[in-house]
């Protein structure tokens, strides 16, 4: 894996810790046979009960590997650095370590996974299929990091943080190149926040040629109270989108990025999200799990009211639930 490494070691130009956009396009370029581009779908505002002119794009990340946008990152921090024998290790809600299985099992590498309790039944499946070896640990993410980081001390595995790392920041930026590609044009974008890696990759991008909105629910709003506060701070962690935005604190990087170029935070309901989801299912029919649908909720739910001819984007991040859930929206 040592020739793997070498090819995209460009990927970690810094400035400062942050992946500038330079390192964003090598990223995507080690990336690139690893990752499906994902498509776009523009919906016309009537649909959305919206009115004002151009469509709302939807970037259809909830189709990439593993059923969200965690493979970029896990693939590029994988072949960023040599991996050890021990191979990696990680702490997730479910979405980043089915991620970092799948990279590691796709490259070679032996992968151990910590998940809390809370961790949908659909994540706990998919990590095991994908061989990883799987501890069940905790309430929430931080008790399943801090058990995943004694195993690490014990191992010596190579960690693979779920968002505070430049390398995973640079792969998920890699989705705003794509999408830069398929919707220049592009005013605003929805973007679903739980530890930030993906809103901090994406703004890395953009760095402020697309107005940048973060999405997080009321009882996952480590972004929000961070920003309040001026600086990274701790919140309680609770309801529908828990298992996949549940950090209890904003990743510094992210947080980092988003003082530079997120030009605003908000905050939905769960019956927001369970509202977005049914949309999806209902108009689209495509199966979101609540994370993965929180950026659409704040435009459903008017939480964010666009400009006439404002041209909207939306990213659909994640797929990981199961459709007979008596919950699921998508269930009979």
């Amino acid at each position: 894996m040592a020739d793997q490494a070498e090819q995209s070691g460009a990927c970690l130009e810094r400035s400062g810790d942050l992946p500038t956009r330079a390192a964003i396009e090598a990223a995507g370029r080690a990336i690139a046979g690893h990752v499906r581009r994902t498509p776009v779908l523009d919906i016309d505002r009537a649909e959305l009960g919206l009115t004002g002119g151009a469509a709302v794009t939807l970037k259809l990340e909830h189709l990439q590997h593993t059923g969200s946008f965690k493979a970029r990152g896990a693939f590029n921090a994988l072949l960023s650095e040599p991996v050890p024998p021990a191979g990696v290790i990680a702490a997730s809600g479910g979405n980043h370590g089915a991620a970092v299985a799948y990279a590691a099992r796709a490259l070679g590498h032996r992968a151990e996974i910590f998940v809390p309790e809370i961790a949908h039944p659909a994540k706990r499946a998919r990590l095991e299929a994908y061989g990883a070896k799987l501890h069940v640990v905790g309430r929430d993410f931080q008790e399943a990091l801090d058990a995943c980081l004694t195993r690490r001390e014990e191992t010596g595995a190579r960690l693979l943080h779920a968002y505070d790392q430049p390398a995973i920041l640079a792969g998920q930026g890699t989705v705003a190149d794509e999408l830069a590609v398929q919707a220049p044009d592009l005013d605003t974008l929805l973007v679903a926040v739980g530890g930030g890696g993906l809103i901090g990759g994406i703004a890395c991008r953009y760095r402020g040629d697309v107005r940048l909105i973060a999405v997080e629910t009321e009882g996952t709003a480590a972004l929000h109270a961070s920003r309040r506060a001026g600086t990274p701070t701790e919140v309680a962690v609770s309801g529908l989108a828990a298992d996949s935005l549940g950090a209890r604190r904003i990743g510094d990087l992210a947080f980092a990025a988003s003082r530079s170029f997120v030009a605003d935070s908000l905050l939905i309901d769960d019956a927001a999200v369970r509202q977005a989801q049914g949309w999806l299912w209902e108009t689209v029919r495509q199966i979101a799990e609540p994370g993965g649908a929180v950026a659409l909720g704040a435009l459903l739910s008017g939480a964010y009211r666009p400009a006439d001819g404002e041209r909207v984007g939306v990213l659909i991040c994640g797929a990981n639930t199961k459709p007979a859930d008596p919950s699921d929206p998508a269930a009979d």
